[in-house]
């Protein structure tokens, strides 16, 4: 046409793909659609624009991560997905055997076993992105199920130099994919006691500035009865003072709900004048209001919340407090990434029934090595074990490793196994170890949890193509599902009534 346009008349029309008159749902509105019937209908629900996007936006990130690597010098290479089980903190799954009768592989929970096993092997730098399978409840930041890392090891390298590639990788993919504010290397490192201290909980959002503070002391001599005997954690809130007694309410039902576990929530203002009104402030002597000043920061208009508890219930809770309080408040900062590295895990912890247990990875490395084990009481044990967290997230879980099969042994000993359970369980490391292996180290940052962040998405299942929803089901694919008992004889498999 003479105006540059470009005029089509179509002389014949063939559809190609015949759709439905009626749609189970709209696909781009703005509506809020049950989350089954979008899964239901997955390949319809994909093609809307933000899920669709967020899609696209996992395949860079996954091309990304994985350019960095290899400019770093490590080598992409793959490990079984039919593997062996073993403990490592989650339920297996298990696949049958058909040609072994009676006999299970299990999915592997993390390449644990076979990068170590790398090592061993000389392949000095290795990474993959690596199919996790665990047999564990949903949570809106955790897939049911199956998840991916950005697995990797070293040999010869220490926990700082783990760090250096986590602090070279993540910040550089964030980077390329937001315009938010993101922390920049090196990480600020935070002992584990100190994490469960300040914030009550290993993964800290550092975006909220509320921290927590012990003042069992202070209250020692209170006459308020429900502090008598407790530890006493309070969170002061800048500014407080300024709410009415509704939002005091609703912290208190927060509180006591089964999730959080409180008996109660105690508060107090400090008012303009330096005075101290509501809630519990009877009970507070001016000497114990001067080292609140003193000693813990209260200031005019501030509010402070009580949590009083067994002294690890108590950081649990006020851990959830300073978390609500930072939402009802406005006060968590907007559009930045803010990392830490959670270091110095104890080594073992008591289990419910008061026999020593792991209390993270049990192929760690124990920071005073043989010594330790044999001269220390096992709950002060600390391990060269650390996490990264971003923004109240864990998003990746590493440590140095326990490369020396005598420190193995020991490590084991303590926990309640035995050599023989060892050689058994691990039985593959047991005996690699005998044969000359190289100090190694490395760490998984989770790749799903990691996209999740970057698209800003408040659900795991938004990033991944093919999600499972909160009961664990496939609803597409109506997975699981029961199979014949032809195929159930196949692999000597019967079905209890």
């Amino acid at each position: 046409m003479k105006t540059g346009e470009i005029e089509i008349v179509s002389e014949k029309i063939e559809i190609l793909g015949k759709c439905k008159n009626v749609l189970p749902f709209e696909i781009n509105t703005n509506q809020e659609v049950r989350e089954d019937l979008r899964l239901e209908y997955r390949f319809l629900d994909l093609r809307n624009e933000k899920i669709h996007n967020n899609i696209l936006l996992r395949s860079k990130i996954l091309k990304t991560l994985r350019d960095r690597m290899d400019e770093l010098g490590f080598t992409e290479i793959q490990t079984p997905i039919l593997a062996n089980s073993s403990p490592e903190g989650a339920r297996d799954y298990l696949v049958p055997s058909r040609l072994n009768p009676g006999e299970f592989y299990a999915l592997p929970q993390a390449p644990q076993q076979f990068k170590q096993l790398l090592m061993v092997s000389g392949f000095n730098k290795y990474y993959q992105i690596a199919p996790c399978f665990r047999d564990e409840d949903p949570r809106a930041d955790r897939a049911p199920g199956e998840f991916y890392q950005l697995d990797f090891e070293m040999s010869f390298a220490t926990q700082e130099d783990v760090f250096k590639v986590i602090e070279e990788v993540v910040p550089y993919t964030f980077k390329k994919f937001t315009n938010w504010n993101v922390d920049e290397g090196p990480f600020v490192r935070i002992p584990y006691r100190e994490a469960m201290e300040k914030y009550g909980i290993d993964k800290p959002d550092l975006r909220n500035p509320l921290i927590i503070q012990d003042a069992t002391k202070v209250f020692e001599k209170s006459e308020f009865k429900a502090f008598e005997g407790k530890t006493i954690k309070i969170i002061i809130v800048p500014n407080g003072a300024n709410q009415g007694r509704k939002f005091f309410d609703k912290m208190s039902e927060f509180a006591t709900t089964e999730e959080v576990g409180a008996k109660g929530l105690a508060w107090v203002k400090c008012e303009e004048t330096g005075e101290l009104t509501g809630g519990i402030a009877k009970f507070i002597t001016e000497e114990m209001k001067e080292k609140l000043e003193k000693e813990y920061g209260l200031n005019k208009k501030s509010a402070i919340f009580f949590v009083a508890d067994e002294f690890e219930k108590a950081q649990k809770i006020a851990g959830l407090v300073r978390i609500e309080l930072g939402k009802k408040l406005d006060l968590i900062e907007k559009n930045v990434y803010k990392f830490c590295f959670i270091v110095d895990f104890p080594m073992y912890e008591l289990s419910d029934e008061g026999t020593i247990d792991f209390s993270h990875n049990p192929f760690s490395m124990p920071q005073g090595g043989l010594e330790a084990l044999n001269t220390k009481d096992p709950l002060e044990i600390l391990a060269y074990q650390y996490d990264l967290v971003c923004n109240g997230y864990e998003m990746a879980s590493g440590a140095v490793r326990n490369h020396n099969p005598e420190i193995m042994i020991k490590a084991f000993e303590i926990a309640g196994y035995s050599e023989e359970d060892v050689k058994n369980r691990f039985g593959a490391l047991y005996n690699a170890f005998q044969y000359g292996t190289p100090p190694h180290a490395g760490a998984a940052p989770g790749v799903d949890r990691m996209i999740m962040l970057i698209a800003d998405s408040q659900n795991i299942r938004e990033i991944i193509a093919f999600p499972k929803n909160k009961k664990a089901r496939d609803l597409l694919m109506n997975a699981p599902s029961f199979v014949s008992k032809q195929q159930l004889d196949d692999v000597h498999i019967k079905i209890k009534d």
